[in-house]
């Protein structure tokens, strides 16, 4: 009776875990089809007009779940403001606001998390934190300049990365945009085979 009672346990635990997946997979399908909808859309697309004719969709690493991580988030106060390089002469405003720490495939990883000091006037992004990064793909099936993820301050100090939701910077697209550079203490020496690949590979 004890085993079977084990048996049923464990089915509804694993029948719960997948229900938990499913909308998981859900939720990155539904972000990924924004986006292609948003480039696809000439009212709401980043694309240069000659690319805007020829877009088919962005083109995407399969979901893993094992880049959605749960990362320690240690904040980080009093760190001074510091002025993020980009691909132009712009340097906008940002101060470092935490790191997560978190392991892939047995490495243990850290990652800074950024707020721009002028968040309070960027109406939606009040409380989003910026994170840039590039890794082992950038430059080989990803764009080279490194990918971002937008994401909300943790009220505890567990953190959610999802790479699968990572998105390129517009310089992706085109020349036209100023793009925040990641800084090289974001550089993961893994390959992070998730989120939008390399346009220019389409």
């Amino acid at each position: 009776m004890k085993s079977i009672l084990i048996i049923v346990t464990l089915l509804i635990s694993n029948f719960g875990i997948s229900q938990n997946n499913k909308e998981i997979l859900k939720e990155i399908e539904k972000v990924q089809t924004e986006l292609n909808e948003e480039y696809s859309n000439p009212e709401t697309s980043i694309l240069d007009s000659l690319d805007q004719i020829t877009f088919k969709g962005l083109k995407f690493y399969p979901i893993d779940l094992k880049f959605r991580v749960k990362a320690k988030f240690v904040r980080t106060p009093n760190e001074k403001p510091f002025l993020m390089k980009t691909s132009t002469a712009r340097l906008p405003e940002y101060v470092k606001y935490g790191e997560a720490y978190f392991t892939i495939d047995g490495k243990e990883l850290k990652l800074n998390l950024y707020q721009s000091t002028n968040h309070e006037n960027e109406e939606g992004y009040e409380d989003y934190l910026f994170l840039p990064y590039t890794d082992l793909t950038s430059g080989d099936g990803s764009y080279g300049g490194g990918k971002y993820i937008d994401i909300r301050i943790p009220q505890g100090d567990v953190l959610v990365i999802d790479f699968n939701k990572a998105y390129n910077p517009y310089c992706a697209y085109s020349h036209r945009y100023s793009c925040p550079i990641p800084p090289e203490e974001n550089d993961l020496l893994v390959r992070i085979e998730a989120g939008v690949k390399d346009y220019k590979e389409h």
